[in-house]
């Protein structure tokens, strides 16, 4: 689906189901069986290849409709939530019991499951330094009538009927006598108040075939199902979904979009769908439902529009190139249940004359779609989008691939070419950036449309529930400014905001190397430009202390990659410089790929890639600072430090990033600091083969960048390492533990014994759907939030290390799951703060602590223009920023 202006989601809508679950068209000897939501049955179809059913995937509120129940339970949480499987039944009928109930048959479903990481050393995750300030967050609190109970019940059906659908509606006839307020996944009932008679028998006619169903309702439990379980959460939160489905929305994957209120951007034919992406989980001291503003980007261009382009491209390989620009995108299909699929495959052997056999008459796709839909296809020939179902497709009933048809989807996401276009990003910035004010009335206006629509006022009402009128307020605190330290004993205290750029003037950088072998390479016709932004170089350089000689000069007659590769060849050929300046006509990523290949992978020398266009622009003295900084780092020097008030302390940062070529290969990355002001890091790759973000090769790594250590500190082992690691969904947080965590423990103890370093591992999570407020204003840079919002399970804390002056702060999420540093809750804040200050591409404060940052940096090099492991000999600098 589109990209949103804030993560991702995928659905389910209509199509054209074929009749073999995951497999290939219906043969002549491949009838198609009905689909488990009550799809058609067809006759024995023809001797051509068929293109299957057309048929229905219902959207989560198309099955609340079709039924007139309760939503299932077992669609709620997913993010949050585990599977937990069933096994089949024995001899005797019955199957394992989940939790209070049994289940029969293989039937999956899913209980949310918090994984607790807080370390039992964690007696108090709150902080003490710094201002207290008193913040807000997008955040509403579910409240609860003391006397609100949730009882479960099971209940069975005579005759057997095994579709969740029907059950639901034969159950949903008897609304008064369950009380109005239930919930019912196909076996288990939830009511917020006890029924009677107990067991309970109802009678329903079912439709289709008139025959009387008789349903036992007997409770599982006698007792109440506590306040704070997981099961009660699950339940409040499908409430809670089932009202946001009554305020006329489009439900486009898991997130609710308002068509009638879309922003077009006609220049660029966009249309933007404002939305709300909602989640509610336990929180400190309650049940808070997280409410974040986005918008869904839609285009108006369609698949088949791509189809074109790619003939015109290439007539004869337009297959392939079709195929490749189309699998992993999202479309959107507006007919019938506006819905989005992603595209797996193309089939080139359908198009929509393709025939297949509904209800037992031979018909096109073409005319299905003309009398269903009223939609005419004018090619015939066009090949057909395949879109395969994931684990919950199939739960949800879509048991087999579903065709489409390009004209009939447009696409959705924004593509890199569109990302590189400024003028776009720009539109769309400004079309959805909201600042703190106006992001906050707007929430406000949620909270109204959500508690006063009619539905929602019963369905609250119903279950003794209610949404605060307010926003979730907290004590906060905002961290004391910090000192940067420049070389000659020079200090600036940031008094004025995290930015230092302008302190360069005044002061040199903290250690530096002079750079007297080095080549410029570049096009002869742009002599002029380059031999001016040398000069501007050597000057702003002498302004820092940083010595720069005069270089050779290399010429290029043109910059095409092999003109490239070939003028490198020969500067390697030779004693090999300290650093590579290449100056290029423009951003092509094959070029750069090339250049870098050709220094980190073959060779093991520093280069310095820069757009001509970036030499032509205004303020290049600032420019040239910027980029005397960077070479500095990448032969080994260190511009700035922070006060460190702890000692052999070894910080890490750790990432992941999948290979842009190869999906199945991932390179993770890691970087240690060296020294004790922690300017100077080591780093190291390893590439795994099947995609995962898990890395076994982590506790190797950091064995050898401790070794490193050692030989920078007089053979001294750091007593403590701080480990950040980033890429870590909610749900690949035990893993982590297991695997990483636990791995990296007994590779210490069985290298070190008693000289062990102690340890933390700290998860960072920078897409987060939390926003914090400090009035109407975005809190200042330094502030900390570790109460309210943050959960009883975890030892976290939420922290804005930049000052944001446009649209809304996004602050970082911290999970210490691992803790056995010694460091106080409030030491780990400040020491992850101050961390927020090293990076060294730009002088002022970034959004995650700078290991981590750097290892994001080498990670994605690797993976999109590397494609192989970097030159071991080049482990110590930092030669990839």
């Amino acid at each position: 689906m589109g990209d949103e202006v804030r993560g991702r989601g995928r659905g389910r809508g209509r199509g054209v189901r074929p009749p073999a679950a995951g497999g290939p068209p219906a043969g002549p000897t491949q009838p198609h069986q009905p689909t488990r939501g009550g799809g058609a049955r067809v006759a024995q179809p023809g001797p051509a290849p068929q293109a299957g059913l057309p048929g229905r995937a219902t959207t989560s509120r198309g099955r609340q409709q079709a039924s007139g129940g309760g939503d299932e339970l077992t669609s709620a949480m997913r993010g949050l939530a585990v599977k937990q499987e069933v096994t089949p039944a024995g001899p005797s009928g019955s199957g394992d019991t989940i939790g209070r109930g049994a289940l029969r048959g293989t039937r999956t479903i899913e209980r949310p499951t918090f994984i607790r990481t807080k370390p039992d050393s964690c007696a108090n995750k709150q902080g003490v330094t710094g201002q207290k300030v008193v913040c807000t967050a997008n955040y509403f609190a579910i409240e609860t009538k003391a006397d609100w109970h949730l009882y479960q019940y099971r209940v069975d059906f005579n005759p057997e009927e095994d579709r969740t659908m029907v059950k639901r509606a034969l159950l949903s006839n008897h609304r008064a006598q369950l009380g109005g307020g239930f919930v019912f996944d196909g076996t288990m009932l939830f009511t917020h108040q006890r029924l009677a008679p107990d067991p309970m028998e109802l009678v329903s006619k079912r439709k289709h075939d008139d025959q009387f169903i008789t349903m036992t309702v007997r409770m599982v439990d006698k007792d109440a199902i506590k306040y704070g379980d997981q099961t009660y959460l699950q339940v409040l939160n499908i409430v809670v979904r089932k009202c946001i489905a009554n305020l006329d929305m489009t439900l486009l994957g898991r997130n609710y979009y308002d068509p009638k209120a879309k922003i077009t951007i006609p220049e660029f034919s966009l249309e933007l769908w404002p939305g709300y992406l909602t989640s509610m989980r336990q929180h400190e001291h309650s049940f808070l439902l997280c409410v974040e503003i986005i918008h869904k980007v839609l285009r108006q261009d369609t698949a088949y529009d791509l189809l074109r382009l790619a003939m015109q491209r290439d007539s004869r390989n337009y297959q392939d190139i079709f195929r490749n620009e189309m699998i992993g995108q999202v479309v959107l299909t507006s007919y019938g249940n506006t819905a989005t699929y992603k595209v797996d495959d193309v089939d080139f052997t359908s198009n929509p004359d393709t025939t297949f056999d509904m209800k037992g008459v031979k018909t096109t796709i073409r005319d299905y779609y003309n009398s269903k839909y009223g939609l005419k296809i004018q090619d015939g020939r066009q090949p057909l989008l395949v879109s395969r179902p994931k684990a919950r497709d199939e739960r949800g009933g879509r048991d087999g691939p579903i065709f489409l048809v390009p004209e009939l989807c447009r696409m959705t996401g924004i593509t890199d070419e569109m990302r590189n276009n400024q003028n776009l990003m720009r539109a769309m910035a400004d079309r959805t950036r909201m600042d703190s004010r106006t992001r906050q009335e707007r929430l406000m206006v949620f909270q109204k449309r959500f508690t006063q629509t009619p539905k929602n006022a019963e369905e609250l009402k119903n279950w003794n529930l209610s949404l605060s009128k307010n926003l979730v307020s907290m004590n906060s605190r905002i961290l004391p400014p910090e000192r940067v330290l420049f070389g000659g004993g020079n200090a600036v205290t940031l008094d004025r905001g995290p930015d230092w750029t302008n302190n360069f003037r005044n002061c040199s950088l903290l250690a530096t190397s002079a750079i007297s072998n080095w080549v410029v390479v570049g096009l002869s016709n742009a002599q002029r430009d380059i031999q001016e932004f040398v000069s501007l170089l050597q000057k702003s350089a002498r302004g820092m202390g940083l010595r720069i000689d005069q270089p050779q000069w290399m010429n290029l007659d043109d910059d095409r990659v092999n003109s490239c590769v070939g003028v490198l060849d020969r500067v390697l050929s030779r004693d090999l410089p300290q650093i590579i300046l290449f100056p290029v006509s423009n951003n092509r990523a094959d070029r750069y790929s090339a250049i870098k290949r050709k220094t980190y992978v073959d060779r093991a020398v520093p280069s310095q890639v820069v757009a001509l266009k970036t030499l032509r622009k205004k303020g290049l003295m600032s420019i040239a600072t910027k980029v005397a900084i960077q070479m500095s780092c990448k032969i080994g020097g260190s511009p700035w430090s922070v006060d460190i008030p702890i000692k052999s302390t070894m910080v890490i940062g750790y990432d992941v990033c999948h290979d842009a070529k190869q999906k199945t290969k991932s390179y993770g990355a890691l970087v240690a600091s060296l020294n004790a002001s922690w300017s100077r890091y080591y780093s190291s790759v390893t590439h795994h083969q099947h995609g995962e973000e898990i890395f076994k090769d982590l506790p190797m790594n950091i064995i050898k960048a401790i070794t490193k250590y050692q030989q920078h500190n007089e053979n001294q082992l750091p007593n403590r390492l701080l480990i950040y690691r980033d890429g870590v969904g909610e749900g690949q947080v035990n893993k982590v533990f297991s695997r990483e965590v636990e791995d990296v423990v007994n590779a210490l103890q069985a290298t070190y014994g008693e000289q062990a370093p102690k340890m933390a591992f700290i998860i960072v999570t920078k897409r987060l759907n939390s926003r914090i407020f400090l009035g109407n204003e975005n809190p200042p840079a330094g502030t900390v939030v570790d109460d309210v919002i943050t959960c009883p399970e975890k030892y976290d804390f939420f922290l804005i290390p930049q000052s944001v002056r446009q649209g809304t702060v996004s602050p970082a999420g911290y999970n210490v799951i691992y803790d056995k540093s010694g460091l106080s809750a409030d030491h780990m804040q400040r020491i992850t703060y101050k961390l927020c200050h090293l990076y060294f591409n730009w002088s002022g404060t970034v959004r995650v602590p700078a290991p981590c940052q750097y290892a994001h940096k080498l990670a994605f090099l690797c993976s999109q223009n590397l494609h192989g492991i970097p030159n071991e000999d080049l482990s110590d600098l930092l030669y990839f920023l």
